[in-house]
């Protein structure tokens, strides 16, 4: 939508002769055009301008979601359909309503944007391609485009609300069993970082195509581990996968499981692994502040599989008695719980100190190298 909410100007009402460009730009290719009202559910009736009066919003609030949501400007082109009047109408209406800020709608319109733009990439470049390759010889993609999308689309925007309901309902649990307000913007996580070695190397050896599918390959195996062991991940970055947990002992356990899984793996570069237990402030899924720069800094540091972790973190686990100070600790606690007769500790994890250093931009640092009790990665 353009930023003009005079609806005038250059190229707003097409006065100086030039053509404002779509949303999408099918040009005159009718199967485009048929795949985008199939998709979109209604066909092109308005300009911005009409959209947002029809909506009941100024042309500065309407170009502030669209903004936000991920889509160019597009002049005064009659582009827009009868659901962009509607999402326009609901959010507005949130915010006369008083349920949004004004700001928070727009933060709405933009988590969603970003989030939806990539999946709706993914399942265009990676899914859609390979289910409209001709079935058989003399067949165009063209011809089994349409149809193919005409049966997925509801399944999978059925399949796409199901998983959302099913994630803001383990947000809302998690939200809700926070012990206080504050808590529930800066909160204490384990955070972890877990970076490829020698990415940068592979990428001058490896084909494309090998090097995007080593990717997803990790990215895959990370993403499952990371949930399954009750974890959230937080972003992928190619090389390297940002998560985090709000219990200690069970960030702890996701990398060195992602260490031995790699590990076991002769197709996968070494993995390490840098950790870090403290403040973390949360917006539109993401988390920043030190703790998430700590965790970063010790995986460039950290040893070729292997799992470092700042001092506040191991201080957790001993806390929560998940990993004693040192095998001596562990010794003692042992026989003074037989002494009196208690169940004794059962630490699931090592901790070794390792020499002091200065972080950049962080000062000076003690990590801590974690390992299993057993022996296996970092003990």
């Amino acid at each position: 939508m353009s930023v003009d909410d005079r609806g005038s100007g250059a190229g707003a009402d097409g006065r100086d002769g030039r053509v404002d460009p779509p949303v999408t730009d099918p040009g005159d290719d009718p199967l485009a055009l048929r795949l985008e009202q199939l998709i979109l559910g209604a066909e092109r009736r308005y300009t911005p301008f009409q959209a947002a009066r029809s909506a009941g919003v100024s042309m500065e609030l309407a170009s502030r979601f669209w903004r936000a949501m991920g889509f160019a400007d597009i002049g005064q082109a009659k582009a827009l359909t009868e659901a962009d009047v509607l999402a326009l109408r609901r959010l507005a209406g949130l915010v006369e309503a008083g349920l949004l800020s004004e700001a928070m709608a727009v933060q709405v319109a933009r988590s969603t944007g970003q989030t939806t733009a990539r999946l709706a990439e993914w399942q265009i470049d990676s899914f859609l391609e390979g289910l409209t390759d001709p079935p058989e010889p003399g067949m165009t993609r063209t011809e089994v485009t349409y149809p193919i999308v005409e049966l997925l689309l509801p399944e999978l925007e059925e399949f796409l609300v199901y998983v959302w309901r099913r994630q803001l309902a383990a947000s809302a649990g998690r939200v809700v069993q926070t012990a206080d307000d504050e808590e529930m913007v800066d909160r204490r996580l384990a955070v972890g970082f877990a970076d490829l070695v020698g990415f940068t190397r592979l990428t001058r050896r490896m084909e494309e195509e090998e090097l995007g599918e080593l990717v997803e390959a990790f990215e895959t195996t990370a993403a499952d581990l990371v949930a399954a062991r009750g974890g959230r991940l937080i972003k992928t970055l190619g090389d390297e996968v940002l998560y985090a947990a709000d219990d200690a002992g069970v960030a702890a356990d996701i990398a060195l499981l992602l260490v031995e899984t790699l590990a076991n793996d002769e197709t996968m570069p070494e993995l390490r692994v840098g950790m870090a237990f403290g403040t973390v402030t949360t917006r539109m899924g993401d988390v920043f502040g030190t703790t998430v720069n700590l965790a970063s800094r010790l995986t460039s540091i950290a040893p070729r599989d292997a799992v470092l972790v700042d001092s506040a973190f191991a201080e957790e686990l001993m806390r929560t008695r998940e990993a004693p100070a040192s095998e001596a600790d562990a010794a003692e606690a042992v026989a003074a719980a037989e002494k009196q007769g208690e169940e004794p500790p059962s630490y699931r994890f090592a901790l070794r100190p390792t020499w002091q250093r200065p972080v950049r931009g962080l000062g000076l640092v003690e990590p801590w190298l974690l390992g299993r009790r057993d022996g296996r990665p970092g003990g």
